[in-house]
This record gives structure tokens, C-alpha cells and sequence, in this order.
């Protein structure tokens, strides 16, 4: 009996390590000037620079009081644009 249940808990961590390394693959990565980034710090630089971008549009127009709180929405609006360039280039 004590035999069996050894043998379970080993089949149990074999098949969870094997299904841990199932996520390792190489990380995707882009190389600039001969150095490779890795894809997400890219989308973030990115994200930032047209958050910046949508920062202007908005103060242009004179519309930025009306967004809401800016303490929430040039974070998220980040977070947006990064997400979405990277679901457009990389996915």
C-alpha cells in the first residue's frame, strides 16, 4: 500500500514538472542596432511614447478635465496601447 502511493506521488510530480516546462520556449525577441529586446519592453517604450501622443491630443483640443481622473487614465491608457501593439505585431 505504501508502495502504491509512492508511486503516485512520483507519477504526480513527474507530470507536473513536465507540464511546467511546457511555458520555457524562447522568449520573443526583436534585434535593434544588434542587440536583442525582448517584444514586450518594445510594446511598452511604445505605449508610452502614444500615451504621450494621445496627451497632446487632448490638451489640444481642450478635453483633457473631462477623461476623468488622470491618475487612472494615462496608466491605463499605457497598459491599453501595450496590450493591443502587442496583439497586433506579435500574436
Amino acid at each position: 500500500m505504501i508502495e502504491s502511493f509512492q508511486k503516485r506521488v512520483t507519477t504526480v510530480m513527474a507530470l507536473s514538472a513536465a507540464l511546467s516546462c511546457l511555458g520555457c520556449s524562447r522568449a520573443p525577441s526583436i534585434d535593434i542596432i544588434g542587440s536583442f529586446f525582448p517584444v514586450w519592453l518594445v510594446c511598452l517604450t511604445l505605449g508610452v511614447i502614444l500615451t504621450f501622443g494621445v496627451r497632446y491630443l487632448l490638451l489640444r483640443y481642450r478635453i483633457e478635465q473631462e477623461v476623468g481622473p488622470l491618475a487612472l487614465f494615462y496608466p491605463c491608457s499605457v497598459i491599453l496601447i501595450t496590450c493591443l501593439l502587442w496583439l497586433v505585431l506579435f500574436r
